[in-house]
């Protein structure tokens, strides 16, 4: 991965970044799909970065993803993460039986279909409710699903959603859902403190028949994953930039953006570490917590610097606060949701 302050290694993704940026206000409001940036990134060959090469894809390795996806998290922090929901359902429908692979795949990487995942609640979401949050019953005619897929990005903007549910033997299943399927209700997108373009809703279940189920195998829930540090780590230099240009006319601030950028450059070697020879989940739960610690503290040091000009809406400094508390909540396994809690506590 680069150094924070250089252009991606690749002259494509930089200009690839450079068209995601100049439709990020219009993402930001309207997501992704209908700003044209999901576009881009199938254009570009990002989405088939994603996807074998026998369903269509190109097998990007992880630092050429994850430098992607720090990449345009810096540009716009809505589109990658739309990005990692696609990303992480095309990840279930992989390590699924050849035949599913074959019928899904190969179109997502083109872009002509959209898919999304919603299975926060197999992982950190609703995990305290004595019954699961999404059940899956078999009758006569193949499975139908109940319940409540409580967070799933893009679900009015996709044409189908990949989740999990628990059988009745308590066997987890994955399933894929058309979003016209009947039975399937998608709640408006929530109005959140950040990242609202990113069209998060609540879709309920009743009944619903999924187009295809995939078995349980290697690659099933995982959280708090590379992907979550690499979007952190894209918000932070974001928030660095903004932080620089105000210290180049004010000196006082050049230490505090020196330390900054100091701590940013060792949690960017540390995650192209950790993408090119794997980490025990316990060191990427700590690097996961140091990147949230990170991109906390530059946002609110950027809106520091930027003064009363940068508490106003539509500020750079201001939207990059309220952005990095997303990762306060995104995605989070308890480990790092206590180291989190520790570093507020001056702990």
């Amino acid at each position: 991965m680069n150094p924070p302050d250089h252009e991606p290694r690749s002259p494509a993704l930089a200009m690839l970044c450079d068209a995601i940026g100049a439709r990020a206000e219009t993402t930001r409001r309207d997501g992704p799909w209908r700003s044209g940036a999901f576009a881009l990134l199938a254009k570009s060959g990002v989405l088939a970065a994603f996807i074998p090469a026998d369903c269509g894809g190109t097998a990007a390795d992880e630092p050429a993803i994850i430098e992607s996806l720090v990449a345009i998290a810096e540009r716009c922090l809505t589109t990658a993460l739309a990005l990692t929901q696609w990303a992480s359902a095309c990840r279930i429908i992989a390590a699924g039986q050849p035949e599913v692979r074959a019928a899904w795949l190969p179109s997502l990487a083109r872009g002509e279909s959209f898919t999304t995942v919603g299975i926060s609640h197999l992982s950190t979401s609703r995990r305290h409710l004595a019954a699961p949050a999404l059940a899956a019953r078999l009758v006569a005619d193949g499975w139908r699903l109940d319940g409540t897929c409580p967070w799933v990005t893009g679900a009015d903007a996709c044409d189908s959603i990949v989740t999990g549910a628990a059988s009745a033997t308590g066997e987890q299943l994955f399933f894929i859902v058309p979003t016209d399927a009947a039975g399937l209700s998608i709640a408006p997108p929530l109005d959140m403190l950040a990242l609202s373009g990113s069209r998060t809703s609540s879709v309920a279940f009743a009944g619903v028949r999924p187009a295809a189920v995939i078995a349980p195998s290697g690659g099933g829930v995982r959280t708090g994953g590379l992907a979550t540090t690499a979007l952190a780590l894209g918000s932070t230099r974001a928030a660095l930039a903004v932080l620089e240009a105000e210290a180049a006319t004010r000196p006082g601030l050049a230490p505090i953006a020196d330390r900054l950028r100091t701590e940013l450059v060792d949690l960017t070697a540390r995650l192209d570490s950790a993408a090119a020879g794997g980490i025990a989940p316990a060191a990427r739960d700590r690097l996961r917590g140091d990147a949230n610690s990170l991109v906390v503290r530059t946002a609110q040091a950027a809106l520091t610097a930027s003064k009363g000009a940068g508490f106003v809406a539509g500020h750079p400094a201001e939207r990059l606060v309220r952005e990095s508390l997303f990762f306060l909540v995104w995605s989070c396994p308890q480990p790092v949701a206590d180291a989190m809690l520790c570093d507020l506590a001056g702990e």
